[in-house]
């Protein structure tokens, strides 16, 4: 079977020797093998697990996305996020250190924000004083 894992940035996966497939949708993991019937699922956020003919395995991590077998030799994943790997315990540790750094980012992101936030309402507030004054100090 041929495999292709694709983002909307690149082609995470391209393998064309495929001997079996596991992934997982809402209604649990599955399997696929070569001959498989058209089908069409919406994948959760997991680890998809390939073997290849000559008995490596292989894994992706996908952020949901959509899983779909076409003339029982070609399935194509498509998500928003994945990263692939040829060891479990890595790809964990890299799912894990993305995760934290894009959390890292949304936080300070968030901080920034209001922060502006805050030089806005202090500006309105400025403005809006009764006892304002003009440069040469005086009040109006």
């Amino acid at each position: 079977m041929r495999l292709s894992v694709s983002t909307p940035l690149a082609i995470v996966v391209d393998a064309g020797d495929v001997a079996y497939l596991r992934a997982e949708d809402e209604t649990g993991a599955f399997g696929i093998l070569p001959g498989h019937a058209d089908f069409l699922t919406a994948l959760t956020v997991s680890v998809v697990a390939w073997h290849r003919t000559d008995g490596l395995q292989h894994y992706c991590a996908v952020r949901r996305g959509v899983l779909r077998v076409s003339a029982g030799s070609e399935v194509a994943i498509a998500t928003r996020e994945a990263i692939s790997g040829d060891d479990l315990d890595h790809l964990e540790q890299v799912v894990v250190a993305k995760l934290r750094s894009a959390l890292e980012s949304e936080r300070a992101a968030r901080t920034e924000s209001l922060q502006l936030q805050m030089k806005a309402i202090r500006q309105i507030v400025r403005y809006l004083r009764p006892e304002r004054t003009d440069i040469l100090g005086a009040r109006y």
